[in-house]
């Protein structure tokens, strides 16, 4: 009798997904009991010892307040209610039809598919196994229906709208089936063929963070161990020259034997950290400068606790940024310095540039602004968490505690793209229980700095919210500060895909600006169109276009050039400089001793 030869025969699909060694697997369910205990318990504790208040209420009473105009809208015309309903029922129906056509062995197109792009469903199984294939499509149908629904409420203001908007968003990202290990084929593979070890682990690694968040998740994006600022990342060779309460003004060592006699300085963001700016040698912005031939000043910002409490925008004028121009000034020996401002760095900067225009301060050579603000006119996706109601809940925090914490932060920046920088990495830790990749710049995103109760509340109010400066009624010791002020030649780069700081807004505020202003926009995003070494020739840059009109109109008539827009910068710099070198500058430039090494304690603050 001929004995069948099975080698050849396809694997029935559904063995993927079933345990092969069950006691393991309930051995490794008791240890993810045992860790998520663990998890409730440090949740629990800073509670009950008074560290903290999670208190969430304020939150979602937003979240309800603005969805309950989207639904009142739908449900208060019972044709319009029809309507909406019919429409999900039909693509429902659709796919049900689909589903019993397949199951008989019949072709049947999908009724939705994701957008190009969306890493949540590249797992083969995701179409190859109906039942996944019918989740995915219906998770699909139903939150494009969701958004529908919001888009299509003709009695909302655009700002209600947008909230609305990002509230569906949050929600449709966090129920997607790709979250979950029965809906998910990739996760309950990795369970089936892990025993459940992955639950365990994923489950101990919730646990420390939680601990480490003290009572809140703090979710690690890069393994926090592979990195130290000072060690690996800021690792540009200077010293720290000067300091005052909110920052330290850093010089970095020559790396040319003579310099150009204007030096740059660059102030930073405080919502993060300078290092940005000095990853690593081969992204170091910081660095390639210094092989330019410029002598280069950073401030590294503070990071604040209650004593900061009632430093606002103008007290980061004084003791940051004017600080820093003397002490640049006598350190490098020159009357003239280019000046460099990065996101609200560059709001900040902008301020201060009028502020010295209108007190006839004439030491600013040239301003480069990186996705810098002054216009809040069309801002970015933030502007969706600033209105009266809001502010006045957040600055009732903040008063409590005289900080915002930089979580706080840093959780609304990953929201603005949670499908990329939460639900992946809460997917990947947690229930695959794979430790995150080592990526330095991740690492800097996770370092979040506190920020002064006075200060926020300045920004926010003053700049989101009024926009006082655009309209020149920003008033500083008396003075009507305006963006046509700044005089001196301003080199404005704006990143295409920045939804923090959008082109369009960087865009009109370059328009209102008193001098020469180049515009120019970049490849990318608000991070990686900034930190784009030459040698890497990524992306592309947009200049010269014409600003007579939009920034549509600017684009279309714009030159694009391949590669970094650093290079176009350095030669800028050159046409509106003196010209004339000087033999390199020691950090201090003898005037100053060093405090300490580059880059500095205040960089490590972490509380």
């Amino acid at each position: 009798m001929a004995v069948r030869d099975v080698s050849d025969t396809p694997r029935d699909p559904v063995l993927n997904y079933i345990v092969e060694n069950p006691e393991e697997f309930a051995k490794n369910l008791t240890l993810m009991l045992g860790h998520a205990n663990e998890a409730i318990a440090a949740y629990v504790a800073p509670m009950q010892q008074g560290e903290i208040k999670n208190d969430r209420s304020d939150e979602i009473a937003e979240w309800i307040r603005t969805l309950s105009r989207v639904s009142h809208y739908w449900m208060a015309d019972p044709t319009r209610a029809f309507e909406a309903q019919a429409r999900l029922t039909r693509d429902w129906t659709a796919l049900y039809a689909n589903a019993m056509r397949r199951m008989a062995g019949e072709e049947a197109e999908p009724v939705a598919t994701p957008e190009p792009g969306d890493k949540r469903f590249s797992d083969k199984d995701w179409t190859a196994v109906q039942f996944f294939d019918f989740i995915k499509q219906g998770y699909l149908i139903t939150t494009r229906w969701a958004q529908s629904l919001v888009d299509e409420t003709d009695d909302l203001d655009e700002h209600t709208r947008a909230k609305a908007a990002f509230y569906v968003k949050q929600l449709s990202a966090a129920l997607s089936p790709s979250n979950f290990i029965f809906t998910n084929p990739e996760l309950l593979r990795e369970t089936a063929s892990r025993s459940g070890e992955n639950l365990a682990h994923g489950m101990k690694m919730l646990a420390e963070d939680v601990a480490r968040g003290k009572g809140e998740l703090r979710l690690r994006q890069s393994d926090p161990d592979k990195f130290e600022v000072g060690v690996n990342v800021a690792v540009t060779p200077g010293d720290v020259i000067a300091e005052s309460r909110v920052a330290q003004l850093i010089q970095y060592k020559a790396a040319t034997e003579t310099v150009a006699k204007e030096p740059i300085f660059i102030v930073p963001p405080w919502i993060n950290k300078f290092y940005i700016l000095d990853l690593n040698t081969e992204k170091s912005m910081i660095k390639w400068l210094t092989e330019q031939g410029h002598t280069v000043f950073v401030l590294s910002w503070v990071n604040p606790d209650e004593s900061l409490a009632h430093h606002d925008f103008v007290s980061y004028m004084r003791e940051g940024i004017l600080l820093g121009v003397d002490h640049v000034s006598k350190a490098a020996g020159t009357e003239k310095i280019d000046i460099v401002g990065y996101c609200v760095g560059g709001t900040l900067l902008a301020m201060t540039l009028a502020y010295m225009a209108r007190m006839g301060d004439r030491r600013i050579n040239t301003a480069t602004f990186l996705t810098a603000q002054i216009d809040f006119t069309h801002a970015g996706d933030l502007k969706i968490f600033v209105d009266r109601d809001q502010l006045a809940t957040l600055e009732r925090k903040m008063d409590a505690k005289g900080y915002l914490e930089g979580s706080s932060m840093a959780t609304a920046f990953n929201m603005l793209r949670a499908n990329d920088l939460i639900w992946p990495y809460v997917v990947n830790n947690y229930i695959k229980g794979k430790d995150p990749f080592p990526f330095d710049l991740l690492f800097w995103n996770s370092d979040a700095t506190r920020m002064p109760a006075a200060n926020h509340k300045y920004y926010l109010r003053n700049f989101y919210l009024d926009n006082l400066f655009a309209k020149g009624e920003l008033e500083v010791d008396g003075l009507k500060l305006s963006p046509a002020n700044i005089n001196v030649p301003v080199f404005n780069v704006a990143t295409k895909e920045d939804h923090i700081a959008p082109a369009l807004s960087v865009y009109t505020g370059n328009k209102l600006l008193g001098g020469e202003a180049k515009f120019v926009l970049t490849g990318s995003g608000h991070i990686a169109g900034i930190v784009n070494p030459p040698a890497k020739n990524k992306y592309q840059v947009w200049i010269d276009g014409d600003m007579s009109g939009s920034l549509e109109d600017w684009i279309q008539s714009a030159q694009e050039v391949k590669g970094s827009w650093w290079p176009l910068w350095h030669t800028w710099l050159g046409e509106h400089r003196s010209g004339e070198t000087v033999e390199a500058r020691p950090p201090g430039g003898g005037v100053f001793n060093a405090i300490e090494p580059a880059p500095g304690r205040y960089v490590k603050m972490r509380f």
